[in-house]
């Protein structure tokens, strides 16, 4: 049966899934963004969803061989899906995140093909997460991230094993740990 809350739930997951699209189309060409990004990840008793913005460095760094050292802001948003809240199993929780990450990518010179990348970057989210004997104990967190991909002229598709942490910030800090599989279209 589907209630007034699970319509509000779907409503605000259309506008959110359609509102970055329409303000990709009005600013892609002004130079901003350069691709968009869906990605999925799993970890132990959770789930994450994630839509993305990336917008290119233009720089080239270490260039040699065909190949150079170069990069992109991310800004994301995502939801988590926590299966065993507050340690209770069965008990669901979900966390929304906002998220902004300098990238550092190792690729071709004509940015097509096979690349390696790493980013650290600064998450908020929406509320603590405690799950499984996991548990972050603030709301903002170090989000980074070692990637492996490959580019075509308009796709980007990539696996990234994915830490969030405080940095011992505030105990307790456990972290939290992802396996994202990325898919990006370039504009």
């Amino acid at each position: 049966m589907i209630t007034t809350k699970k319509m509000s739930a779907l409503a605000a997951l259309c506008a959110a899934l359609c509102a970055p699209s329409a303000f990709a189309q009005s600013n892609f060409a002004n130079g901003y963004i350069d691709s968009f990004s869906v990605e999925y990840g799993s970890g132990p008793q959770q789930r994450m969803g994630r839509i993305a913005f990336q917008s290119d460095w233009d720089k080239q760094w270490f260039a040699g061989n065909g190949r150079h050292l170069s990069g992109y802001w991310e800004g994301n948003l995502a939801l988590w899906r926590l299966n065993s809240y507050e340690n209770v199993r069965g008990r669901n929780k979900n966390i929304g995140v906002i998220g902004f990450t300098p990238v550092f990518r190792y690729q071709n010179d004509n940015k097509l093909g096979f690349y390696g990348e790493i980013g650290i970057g600064v998450n908020l989210f929406s509320t603590l997460y405690k799950n499984e004997d996991k548990e972050l104990s603030t709301a903002f967190q170090f989000g980074d991230h070692l990637g492996i991909g490959y580019t075509t002229a308009k796709w980007d598709f990539g696996l990234k094993y994915q830490h969030y942490s405080n940095a011992s910030i505030k105990s307790p800090n456990a972290g939290a740990n992802w396996l994202i599989a990325k898919a990006a279209y370039r504009f």
